[in-house]
């Protein structure tokens, strides 16, 4: 009886840990811009079990620039930031979107092959993609499902999560679940080239 009580105690703190602000994303009316052609999406929540449930056998990428990386904070169980895009270099100004240009990692494939081959992973085990809102790591799953990845993950909220009415990225994503993260960056996660 003593374990029942106990079980449904950290039950019920979990929900209430989500209770707050977070709100997650209906897959089911996923916008365009994050849509992949696997179809395969966690939320924040979902993802971090999925990687502390399945370790090494499961990749856990953070695809945003390295300046995202570092300075924004990253979650704790990040194997690796793998940048999909970074900016241009030299630096210039994307007039439409009112930010600097980006443009796609040309390394994106093969190092994502070389952190797959150090951790003893295949072409056919989990990898799970974070960006800032679940775009990029949308179009990121598309790239890899061409190379022959058979389950990749895209986190519809990513780490920072969609913009909320007030013009802030409060609504959902890792951050606002809660979810363990760090601005401390190791060298092995790191993404130098």
């Amino acid at each position: 009886m003593k374990k029942a009580i106990l079980c449904l105690a950290a039950a019920l703190s979990v929900v209430a840990a989500f209770a707050g602000t977070y709100q997650p994303v209906d897959v089911s009316k996923l916008p365009e811009a994050k849509q992949s052609k696997l179809g395969l999406y966690l939320s924040a929540p979902e993802a971090y079990k999925m990687k502390t449930d399945g370790g090494a056998h499961v990749l856990f990428i953070d695809i945003r620039t390295k300046g995202e990386f570092q300075f924004l904070g990253t979650p704790s169980v990040t194997d690796q930031n793998i940048p999909y895009m970074e900016l241009d270099d030299p630096v210039s100004w994307d007039k439409k979107n009112n930010r600097y240009a980006m443009s796609p990692n040309s390394d994106f494939v093969s190092a994502v092959a070389a952190l797959a081959a150090r951790m003893n992973d295949s072409k056919t085990d989990a990898v799970i993609l974070i960006c800032r809102s679940g775009d990029r790591s949308s179009r990121a799953a598309n790239l890899l499902q061409e190379a022959g990845y058979t389950k990749v993950y895209s986190v519809v909220d990513g780490f920072e999560g969609d913009m909320g009415p007030t013009g802030r990225r409060d609504v959902n994503g890792w951050k606002n679940a809660d979810l363990p993260w760090s601005y401390k960056v190791t060298e092995g996660q790191a993404y130098t080239r």
